[in-house]
C-alpha cells in the first residue's frame, strides 16, 4: 500500500472517531454523596438500565458500521483509480480491484450484521422464557 493511501485511511478513521459514541461512567455512591450533600443511601450503581443484548447489539452497530465505512472509502479509492487512469489499462484493473475487493468487504460487514442481530435477538429470546 502507498503512504498516500494510508494517509487517506487513517484520515478518515480519525474524521469517523466522533461519529461513535462514548460511554460515560456515572460516579460512585460516595462521590454523589460528597457532591450533593444527600446522606441517604443511592441504590443505582451507574451501571446503566439497559438489558445486556441491547449494550452487544450496540456495540456490534458501532464495530461493523466502521468496517462498513472503511469499506465504502475501498470503493471510493478505487473509483478514483479508475477515474484518474487516463487510459492505461493497469491502473484500470489496479481501480478495478479496489472496488471489487470493497464491495465484497461490504458485503461480508452486511452479512455479519444479519448474522449477529438474528443471533443476539434469538439468544435473548430464548434466555428470557
Amino acid at each position: 500500500m502507498s503512504k498516500k493511501l494510508i494517509f487517506l485511511l487513517v484520515l478518515v478513521s480519525l474524521l469517523a472517531l466522533p461519529m461513535i459514541q462514548t460511554v460515560h461512567a456515572s460516579p460512585s455512591s460516595g462521590d454523589v454523596r460528597a457532591l450533593t450533600g444527600i446522606d441517604e443511601d443511592v441504590t443505582n450503581p451507574g451501571l446503566g438500565e439497559e438489558d445486556l443484548d441491547v449494550v452487544v447489539q450496540e456495540i456490534i452497530k458501532v464495530i461493523l458500521g466502521f468496517l462498513g465505512l472503511i469499506a465504502v472509502v475501498i470503493i471510493l479509492v478505487g473509483g478514483f483509480f479508475w477515474m484518474t487512469a487516463g487510459g492505461n489499462e493497469d491502473n484500470v484493473k489496479k481501480g478495478r480491484k479496489w472496488i471489487i475487493n470493497g464491495v465484497i468487504g461490504l458485503l461480508i460487514v452486511l452479512s455479519a450484521y444479519a448474522i449477529a442481530e438474528f443471533a443476539i435477538s434469538n439468544a435473548a429470546d430464548v434466555t428470557t422464557q
